[in-house]
């Protein structure tokens, strides 16, 4: 058995961590999650596990007739996406700068004036055709959502869309094992997902309060199936989901262009690509009853089921195909998991340090990134070693290029 079993407050944990940091903090969080009276059989934690904002990232979360807004998080249907391409490294320039110029030229990225309309560098001023060729399958979608909630009409929407972010958000160039050519990305739903997170998460702290209902913590608060706002919740996220995995697709179309505009050649996609959320809820069948699953920082591993790992800005990233363990509700991680907080990794990584780690990446190396650096994170590698009844690997890739915001 490789996983762990504790039984604390009532509930129970099953946690794939062997080999891995797990902090306490976070195990304490996991605790308040397993005791709610609608969470069960059991909450899985992945060996990324470590502490977020209400639920535990890198966490597993079956619930029945409830969901908790907090527990999907503000970057709702924040994953992945990566495409194996036709090229060769042999065929990539000695130099790949001039490549991630024309990355960062294409896919808005960071976030600069407060994020302020107009003069924000992470956000469209202008939006070009493609871009809003894309927001015609949102915008229906996101009129009902807005004639309900009026609230969210004003936010980054549109002008978001094919942008990138900030923090853990990336573009990456990576070779495979066969030296094989990659363009993987991380991002999730912008500035409206966000909007649509907060909303909803102080929707249901009213309703909590309304009923008179103590929790633990009060991001705990949760919206009951049949309540004023459940239904709409669902389908805010569910609109929120769709925009990012569109949002993902529009920037791989921009990174391919770019990759074909710097080569002076047509790149073809070699393989369907892999586009897979990491924040997300859905209804999901699991030991023969109907449950709203939310997976906060873990990746669906249903059984044969691809998915995306990655690493740190220096480490390898992993395509994976899903074992389907029933015990981890077909899931897996997210990533390696942070073993520092960006506030500590600022105080603790020189510039030095951060370079000599990405000496082998064409990417940035000043202090603005010191928090990415691969020694904020835990080691990949045992991550993998933790997991392996739920994934096995099928691509290992190492990056080359890495475009942070």
């Amino acid at each position: 058995m490789q996983y762990q079993v504790t039984k604390s407050q009532g509930g129970l944990i099953k946690s794939w961590t062997k080999g891995v940091p797990f902090d306490p903090k976070a195990q304490a969080q996991l605790a308040n999650l397993a005791a709610l009276p609608f969470v069960g059989p059991w909450v899985a934690a992945m060996p990324d596990v470590h502490l977020g904002k209400g639920a535990t990232i890198g966490s597993v979360l079956p619930t029945q007739g409830a969901i908790i807004p907090a527990a999907v998080g503000v970057d709702i249907g924040c994953g992945m996406m990566a495409v194996c391409t036709d090229l060769h490294a042999r065929q990539l320039p000695d130099s790949l700068a001039a490549l991630r110029s024309e990355l960062e030229r294409v896919i808005p990225h960071g976030r600069t004036q407060g994020g302020r309309r107009g003069q924000d560098r992470g956000a469209w001023h202008n939006v070009p055709d493609d871009i809003a060729g894309v927001w015609q399958q949102l915008q229906g979608g996101f009129k009902v959502l807005c004639d309900k909630h009026p609230e969210l009409e004003k936010t980054n929407n549109v002008n978001h869309l094919g942008t990138l972010g900030t923090g853990n958000h990336f573009v990456e160039l990576c070779l495979d094992e066969r030296d094989q050519v990659w363009l993987m990305l991380h991002s999730g739903s912008r500035g409206v997902g966000n909007r649509i997170g907060e909303h909803f998460i102080a929707l249901a702290k009213k309703e909590m309060e309304r009923h008179q209902i103590q929790l633990p913590d009060s991001d705990l608060a949760y919206l009951r199936e049949g309540s004023a706002h459940f239904d709409d919740y669902v389908a805010a996220v569910g609109w929120a989901q769709q925009y990012a995995r569109l949002n993902r697709q529009a920037m791989m179309q921009r990174a391919l262009g770019a990759l074909a505009r710097v080569l002076g050649k047509a790149v073809v996609v070699e393989q369907q690509a892999v586009n897979c959320h990491h924040n997300y809820v859905q209804q999901e069948q699991h030991f023969g009853e109907t449950v709203w699953l939310t997976r906060k920082g873990a990746v669906s591993a249903q059984q044969g089921e691809l998915g995306i790992i990655p690493g740190s800005m220096g480490a390898r990233s992993f395509i994976v195909r899903g074992k389907g363990n029933a015990q981890s509700f077909c899931s897996c991680s997210h990533g390696a998991g942070r073993v520092m907080s960006r506030t500590e990794a600022k105080k603790r990584i020189s510039v030095a340090e951060h370079a000599k780690a990405t000496a082998h990446v064409e990417c940035r190396k000043d202090a603005e990134v010191v928090d990415e650096s691969p020694a904020a994170y835990k080691d990949i590698d045992a991550v993998m070693a933790a997991q392996a009844d739920l994934v096995e690997v099928v691509h290992t890739l190492r990056q080359v290029i890495c475009v942070k915001g």
